[in-house]
């Protein structure tokens, strides 16, 4: 059996869980997984069991975090053109917010 079909108490996970989401919602949480360096799985398993998130700082979050930055960037310039705020961006600057200043409590960054 493989190890990667087993929770952290050596349970068997062979029970698929799917749903549906809009294309604006699976950006949204494929956001959220990249800052988090979760996969997928173990990052929807975490937020429906209400568990905490932990994010462990790699190369792969700072990529996440850096993309993420840039896009908030380009999203600030639009809105300063005359643009609106979309409540999506203020999500992502939310998240951005937590991962980073979780990350300067660990003693990661800054």
């Amino acid at each position: 059996m493989s190890a990667k079909n087993r929770d952290e108490h050596n349970r068997w996970r062979n029970i698929t869980v799917g749903f549906r989401v809009s294309p604006e919602e699976n950006e949204q949480i494929n956001t959220a997984v990249a800052l988090s360096g979760l996969p997928k799985q173990e990052y929807c398993y975490r937020k429906c069991m209400n568990r905490d998130i932990v994010v462990q700082g790699n190369p792969r979050v700072y990529k996440a975090l850096k993309t993420q930055l840039a896009l908030v960037l380009e999203e600030l310039k639009r809105i300063e053109a005359g643009g609106n705020i979309r409540d999506e961006l203020l999500d992502n600057i939310e998240l951005i917010t937590i991962t980073l200043n979780g990350m300067k409590e660990e003693g990661i960054c800054g």
